[in-house]
């Protein structure tokens, strides 16, 4: 076997054809490299273009709700698609964790001494207090998946969508009713929270939307990640090898919910009121459209699709308020016609695309060792 330059010998597959070149591959750090590179472009041209007026406000608001979205429909397909269970409670979460983080910023601004102004400008101070009010609101919603988690996980199928759906139920109640129970404005009760400062913007949107896919993948990736998976294939052989089921499942349920606080948390600085008619059934079904559309298990299809059903009522604002309808017609035409979602299970990786271009594997050619066989 030849030698190389540096004096290493290339590495050649067994079965591979006599001659053929080592195949590339790239390591996981320049992976993250790369990857880092590419977001941290993407963050700096959206934000100056943002800056520059070439995106007007309302259409960096949509963008803003895409971002929130997409946290939603990722989280919410952790204990759908890779844990394998449906739950229908997912609004609920995503408002305590809105309301959580809205009540804690406007209580604190006096304490850290920062006004509606500093989230516009940015300063130190209402950027520190936005990370603690959203990690507040992630919290909160996750001590609420710990509570609902451990007795519903015991149940499965629509027994499971039923009880979080009541969860979800109480959830909007206790919003409308708390003030006159405590004696005190909290919620403001049916006409909404409001005056919620404007700390949502674009960066920090976009921001926590890649932390937060890269904190769930991960998650998935470790062994943490893989147990969840055994128990969505076969729980009865997870358990039998050891796996505990019990523990996993109220992990990813909690996780779950705890992003899904995230998503709410941006979503009451977004649209700067919150009120319990927001956070009904039907919030819960936009969501799982959007994961069982993108594909349950695919997190690029959770991406896509939530992307795609977020604008598309706005790109079609006079019949924006049939979207319920078009939802339920596609919902039941991906049933049909592709019960495992547009993307089915895949998830995109660039790095193996960078390493297919590298080594010239494209789907329209050939391998070698195929050809040698014909």
């Amino acid at each position: 076997m030849e030698e190389l330059k540096n004096g290493e010998k290339p590495i050649i597959t067994a079965g591979a054809p006599k001659g053929s070149r080592p195949r590339k591959t790239i390591s996981v750090g320049k992976r993250y490299i790369i990857n880092t590179v590419l977001v941290v472009l993407f963050l700096a041209i959206g934000d100056m273009m943002v800056g520059q007026g070439i995106i007007t406000r309302y259409q960096t608001s949509v963008l803003e709700q895409v971002g929130i979205y997409i946290i939603m429909a990722v989280s919410l397909n952790i204990a759908t698609g890779y844990l394998g269970q449906l739950p229908l409670g997912h609004a609920g979460f995503m408002s305590v964790g809105g309301y959580s983080c809205a009540i804690f910023i406007m209580r604190m601004m006096p304490a850290f001494g920062v006004t509606m102004r500093d989230f516009v400008l940015g300063t130190p101070a209402a950027s520190l207090l936005f990370v603690v009010g959203l990690v507040f609101g992630g919290i909160c919603a996750a001590i609420c998946g710990i509570i609902i988690g451990i007795p519903a996980l015991r149940l499965k199928g629509d027994y499971l969508a039923i009880i979080t759906l009541g969860f979800a139920e109480i959830i909007r109640v206790i919003m409308l009713n708390i003030d006159g129970v405590l004696g005190f404005e909290l919620t403001g009760g049916a006409k909404g929270l409001t005056g919620i400062p404007a700390y949502t913007n674009f960066l920090n949107t976009s921001v926590v939307v890649v932390i937060s896919l890269f904190l769930i993948h991960t998650m998935m990736k470790s062994r943490h990640g893989r147990a969840i998976l055994a128990i969505r294939d076969n729980e009865i052989a997870a358990e039998a090898s050891g796996v505990n089921t019990t523990y996993y499942k109220t992990l990813a349920f909690v996780v779950s919910a705890f992003f899904a606080g995230i998503g709410g948390g941006l979503y009451a600085g977004c649209i700067g009121v919150m009120a319990p008619a927001k956070f009904g059934f039907m919030k819960s079904i936009e969501i799982l459209v959007m994961v069982v559309l993108g594909g349950m298990g695919s997190m690029l299809g959770s991406v896509l699709s939530a992307t795609f059903l977020t604008i598309l009522p706005e790109a079609l604002r006079a019949f924006a308020d049939y979207r319920m309808v078009v939802y339920a017609i596609v919902l039941i035409l991906v049933t049909i016609f592709r019960p495992q979602g547009l993307l089915g299970t895949y998830d995109f990786s660039l790095g193996n695309v960078l390493e297919k271009i590298a080594n010239r594997e494209f789907p329209w050619k050939k391998s070698a060792s195929a050809e040698e066989v014909e």
